[in-house]
């Protein structure tokens, strides 16, 4: 006969006696420049919110951002009394440098012009 917490135990993470995890295990991005990803991975009590993983990651102070920066989990925003689920990305949003239409006019004129060969 097998009890919630050995289940949990094989499974490898801690369960409580109610059967949910005693903890909650996310990640916590942030890129600071492009191709650049800051990441921390935590352990939270289960019940932890969006915000607990930001600030119990240190980033908001290592970054400097304001305590209000936006945040999202997988690419979705998400206000920051969201509560956590197992394996849960947390990722802390900071302002576009360069508006992405711009962005695309400035490539383009940077690009050279393509030389064809004229058919024979």
């Amino acid at each position: 006969m097998a009890s919630a917490e050995a289940a949990g135990s094989q499974a490898g993470s801690p369960v409580a006696a109610t059967g949910t995890p005693a903890t909650v295990e996310a990640t916590v991005a942030f890129s600071p420049a492009p191709r650049q990803v800051d990441q921390v991975r935590l352990s939270l009590p289960a019940g932890s919110t969006v915000a607990d993983a930001v600030r119990a990651s240190g980033l908001l102070q290592w970054h400097a951002l304001p305590a209000d920066a936006p945040v999202g989990v997988w690419g979705k925003p998400r206000p920051p009394e969201t509560p956590l689920r197992a394996r849960d990305r947390v990722e802390i949003y900071r302002d576009l440098q360069v508006d992405p239409k711009e962005a695309r006019r400035q490539r383009y004129r940077g690009q050279r012009p393509r030389t064809r060969a004229l058919p024979r």
